[in-house]
Formats: structure tokens, C-alpha cells, sequence
């Protein structure tokens, strides 16, 4: 885990070495353990390291090959780079390191773009030829790992963050209006390849991208589930299903435990991240080190769930961290977490992240997390609503129960000459339902949901929050091969027993039954849910301050209202509205937009 950045020039100058240095040390808190930059005429390229696989000075990137002629930076984890390694071996290739970097560098030689279909893991990369002066940039399918892109006529510019880019400088920080409307209706996610900005674009996940050395460019999508039946599991019984899923699961749960340092569990005491402890027991795991984290209550809500965290690290013996968060420390983390967001992202989940992750690094390096369970197995209380739904009403009923608010509702909101004639957001989703695949309203639901929606908000989220603490999270729910097979499994089996119902059927013979029968939980913060106190203070500085005037986003009198009862407006889905609107400006804010 780590970040890259680089510049490839289209004027016939060389590279703005120094430029990447700046977005390659902005990112030091992704990888604390080494940098390097390199430059070869127009291309340039740099890295911030955090030591996973191969711990010597050998798995040092920018990774090159001079007899090869590539150079390539690379983000992420290849599960299984050993495999790999092994099949490159036997075809001639000669290794230096025992990195999964390398193996990605020979694996482009050897296969050239289509090498990430032999990748199982979470990546972006870039890569340098030296002989054709091309730079490839990929990134992994579920889009686990960002890759941020901007570009001018005379140079394109990427990184693993919004922010490192703009540390570059030169960045279009106009408020993209589409992407705004989309945030205000999607709960802050802004689908690729926008972004809030206007002039920084991501790479879509399952996407590769050859830049050629005059910046004209092709994109290739080499991945997207169909979410159909398939005809060779036709006849798979419900038991059937449940069998190869959970195969399926624990083979991706023992991917994730490949390092050369040692694995904990995030363990919120929910049904996910509960069955990945209980795997890697199964699979003989001993010593597992487990987290928690909890708040002070707040508005009559309770801040953790130990009471099942508890459950089941002593079920399974773990090595457990519960880890409290008092009062005091929980405003200075939310303008930590807010300046660790390389987008705005309105979950409160994001403080929580933040904070469990800046203790766990203190313990390990790298965790397992159960995020993309509810996106992949139709976990939320959207899904069930939608069954039986005609197709042809499919746009109506998903927006229905999972947009924030209406585009009218939107347009009462946002300040004039900020507001779109049209509804784009409904646009956009009525373009996913369009596409061929997905037979019925929840498989096209949850398609959405699971390639669109849940890359942009918890796994962003999950990615972001560990990262500045250098700490890497690995996500086995959302392993390719998992998801391909949830894709074609009936929406009959997964909206069963409330949601999830084929993981809970797998749960029963491994995991205590309160856990698995509890109403479903989230990370509680409490204190932002029920905005008072300094929390409130700090998001009415925000909407009053005088960036925040200029820019001019929300309705003077809309705003007024909300900081007169700022608990009183919620999203449809029940977020508070007040502080989705504070948040946009606090991120704004906080990197001088």
C-alpha cells in the first residue's frame, strides 16, 4: 500500500520533476517507510512506500528494469504474486526482489495491458515504456485503490490523491456542477470519472488507460459483471450456493493474509467483519489481533457496539483492542479526517476510521475489513423494497429509497447559477439500468451499488482513513472472483433473513448466533448524528466563513434555516442534512479551494 503520482509532458519539455516531488511527499502518510522519484525526459515519476511484501530496499519504487525498458509505480497488493512469480520464472523472466511489484513490471512485459486479468488483488499502477515513450495507467476491478488524473495542453498529471495533485499545482478548482448534484443526491458520492472539481477527473475502476506520448489516449473497461443466471448454476440448490460462496470466501480471506508483516481483524461486532474472524480461526490463524472502536453517546444514541465485538474476540480467543474515544478527542479528528479525504465524503463512518486506525497502526500494519458485504450481498434496507418491481420502473423505486432528496429538492438548496436545468443524477442511474445484464430491479440495484456507489463512499472511505495512518486494508468481500459469483447467485437468496441471507446461513456453523441475529449495526458517532456543542460551532464556521461566502453554493436562507434546527432536516436515508452541506465547505476549506 502505498502512493504514486507522476507528469507526462506533451510540449517537448522534460518533466516538472519538482512538481512531483511536491505530490509525491504530500502523500507521505500513505507510505512513511520510503520515497523516490525518477525522471526520464517527458515522463516522471514518483512514490511514497509503505513496506508490505519484501521489506528490503529491493522492492524500492520507482521500480526499473533497463532490460526490459518499462518503469512502473505501483498501489496496492497482488495476492497472488507468488503464483505468479512462479509462472514468469518457468517463462524465462529473472527476478532481483521478491516484491509484488516486480511481479506486476515482468507480468506487463509478459502480457502487456491485459496482464491485471491475471492479477487477484486491490492496484493502480502506471507504467513507462522507455522504447515507445507510452505511460499505461490501470486500476484494480472493484476500484479499491484510487488513481486521480489532471491534465492542461501541456501536460497530464496523476496521483493517488485529489490533494497530491493539487500540491502540483495548475489544478481547474472550479466546483463541477454535475458532480456537486450528484453529491447532494447520492450521500457524497460523485461516480467516476468526475470529480467535485472540474479539473481533476479519476481513472474508472476495471479501466486501462495507454497514454500515448502526445497525450492522445484509449480506454479499456476489462471487467463488469453481468449480474444474470448463469446456465451451468441452474439447477444449484440454495445449499449449493451457500457452499460455493463460502469456498469462495474463504479463499478470498486467506489471499488477504499474504505479508511479511502480521494481519489483524477490524472488528465491529457486525455480521462481516465477525466472519472473516471466524475463517481465519477456521483456517488455523493463531495470535489474530482484533479492533474496536467506540464513542461517548450523544441525542439518546449509543457510540459502540463492544457488547458483540466482545462476543466473539473471546469466542475466538483474539488478541482484542477495544479502543474508547473520549470526548474531547473527537472535533480535533474531525478536521484530521476531513483533511485525510481526498474527496468529501459525508459518512460519519470517516471519523470513526480515522481514529481506529491511527490505533491500530500502532499494532500492526496491515487489517482485514469486511466493507462491500452490504453492496455485494443487498445488506441494506433499500434492496428488500425493490423486489417485485417491474424492470421498466426500476429508476423510480432505486431513487426512490436511495437518493438523498429529489432534483427539485436540490435546486431549493443550491444558490443560483449553481443548480442544473436537468436531473443528472437521475440520468445517470437511469443510463446503469439501461445497460445490458441484470434481470430484475435489485440485481440492477445492486450492480450499481456494488461497480459505482460503494467504490466512492466506504471503500474511498476505508482506503483514505487507514492510508493516513499507514496502514494498509485489505476488503475480502470484495474479492473479484466473490463478487462475480454473488452476481449471478438469485436476489431471492441474498435478500433472505433480512439481507445477506446466504452469508448468514454460512455464519451458522461458525459464528455464535447472537451475533449473526442482531438488528444491523453502523459505526456510531453519535456527536455528528446530533449536531450541538463545538460540533455545532464548527460546522456554522464553516458555512459562515468567508471562502464559504464567496464561493456561495447554498441558499443564504436555506442555510439560516438548517443552522436554526440542526437536527431537524435529514436525507432520506436519515443522514443529517446540516452536515452534509458543512462538510462539502469544510473540505474545501481545508485544502484552499
Amino acid at each position: 500500500m502505498c502512493g504514486l503520482s507522476g507528469e507526462l509532458r506533451l510540449d517537448g519539455r522534460p518533466a516538472d520533476v519538482a512538481a512531483v516531488a511536491r505530490m509525491t511527499a504530500a502523500m507521505q502518510r500513505r507510505g512513511p517507510d520510503g520515497v523516490g522519484v525518477h525522471a526520464a525526459g517527458p515522463v516522471a515519476l514518483g512514490h511514497r512506500r509503505l513496506k508490505i511484501i519484501d521489506l528490503s530496499e529491493r522492492g524500492a519504487q520507482p521500480m526499473n528494469d533497463a532490460e526490459l525498458g518499462l518503469t512502473v509505480v505501483f498501489n496496492g497488493c497482488i495476492y497472488n504474486y507468488r503464483e505468479l512469480r512462479d509462472e514468469l520464472t518457468a517463462a524465462g523472466y529473472r527476478f532481483f526482489s521478491t516484491s509484488d511489484t516486480e511481479v506486476v513490471l515482468k507480468a506487463y512485459h509478459r502480457w502487456g495491458t491485459r496482464c491485471v486479468d491475471h492479477f487477484a488483488g486491490m492496484f493502480a499502477f502506471a507504467v513507462h515504456e522507455r522504447d515507445s515513450g507510452r505511460v499505461v495507467l490501470a486500476r484494480d476491478r472493484l476500484g479499491i485503490k484510487p488513481l486521480y488524473v489532471t491534465a492542461d495542453p501541456h501536460r497530464i498529471r496523476f496521483a493517488s490523491t485529489l490533494p497530491a495533485l493539487l500540491a502540483g499545482g495548475g489544478v481547474d478548482t472550479d466546483i463541477d456542477l454535475v458532480a456537486l448534484h450528484h453529491y447532494l443526491s447520492f450521500h457524497a458520492v460523485v461516480p467516476p470519472p468526475r470529480t467535485i472539481l472540474t479539473g481533476v477527473r479519476k481513472l474508472p475502476q476495471a479501466t486501462i488507460r495507454v497514454i500515448e506520448p502526445d497525450g492522445t489516449s484509449t480506454d479499456e473497461v476489462y471487467w463488469r459483471p453481468d449480474f444474470t443466471r448463469q446456465a451451468e448454476q441452474a439447477s444449484w440448490t440454495p445449499a449449493e450456493w451457500r457452499d460455493a460462496i463460502g469456498e469462495r470466501l474463504r479463499t478470498a480471506v486467506r489471499r488477504r493474509m499474504v505479508a511479511d508483516v502480521p494481519v489483524g481483524v477490524l472488528l465491529s461486532g457486525g455480521l462481516d467483519s465477525s466472519m472473516i474472524v471466524a475463517l481465519l480461526a477456521e483456517a488455523g490463524q493463531a495470535d489474530l489481533a482484533t479492533f474496536s472502536v467506540g464513542f461517548e453517546a450523544a441525542g439518546g444514541e449509543s457510540g459502540d457496539e463492544f457488547h458483540y465485538s466482545d462476543i466473539v474476540a473471546k469466542h475466538f480467543g483474539t488478541d482484542h483492542h477495544q479502543i474508547m474515544v473520549p470526548g474531547e478527542a473527537l472535533l480535533p479528528a474531525v478536521d484530521a479526517a476531513v483533511d485525510a479525504m481526498s474527496e468529501p465524503m459525508v459518512s460519519h463512518d470517516c471519523v470513526a476510521f480515522y481514529l481506529l486506525s491511527q490505533e491500530v497502526s500502532r499494532h500492526v500494519t496491515v487489517v482485514q475489513s469486511g466493507q462491500g458485504a452490504d453492496e455485494v450481498f443487498a445488506g441494506y434496507s433499500w434492496y428488500p423494497p425493490l423486489a417485485g418491481v417491474a424492470r421498466d420502473e426500476a429508476v423510480d423505486a432505486y431513487l426512490g429509497v436511495f437518493s438523498d432528496r429529489s432534483h427539485a429538492d436540490i435546486a431549493a438548496i443550491l444558490a443560483p447559477g449553481h443548480a442544473l436545468d436537468t436531473d443528472a443524477s437521475r440520468a445517470f442511474v437511469r443510463g446503469h439500468f439501461a445497460a445490458p445484464g441484470a434481470e430484475t430491479v435489485v440485481d440492477a440495484a445492486l450492480r450499481i451499488d456494488s461497480t459505482i456507489m460503494l467504490v466512492d463512499d466506504p471503500v474511498k472511505r476505508v482506503d483514505n482513513m487507514t492510508m493516513a495512518a499507514g496502514l494498509e486494508a485489505r476488503t475480502p468481500f470484495l474479492d473479484h472472483e466473490l463478487v462475480e459469483l454473488a452476481a449471478a447467485c438469485p436476489p431471492e437468496l441474498k435478500l433472505a433473513a433480512g439481507g445477506k441471507g446466504v452469508l448468514k446461513d454460512i455464519s451458522r456453523s461458525i459464528l455464535p448466533a447472537e451475533v449473526i441475529d442482531r438488528p444491523k449495526g453502523y459505526f456510531p458517532v453519535p456527536a455528528i448524528r446530533h449536531l450541538s456543542g463545538p460540533f455545532l460551532e464548527r460546522v456554522t464556521s464553516a458555512l459562515s466563513d468567508p471562502a464559504a461566502q464567496r464561493r456561495g453554493l447554498f441558499r443564504p436562507d436555506w442555510v439560516k434555516t438548517m443552522l436554526a434546527a440542526p437536527n431537524d432536516n435529514r436525507t432520506r436515508l436519515g443522514a443529517n442534512a446540516l452536515w452534509q452541506a458543512a462538510l462539502l465547505e469544510m473540505w474545501l476549506q481545508t485544502h484552499g479551494i
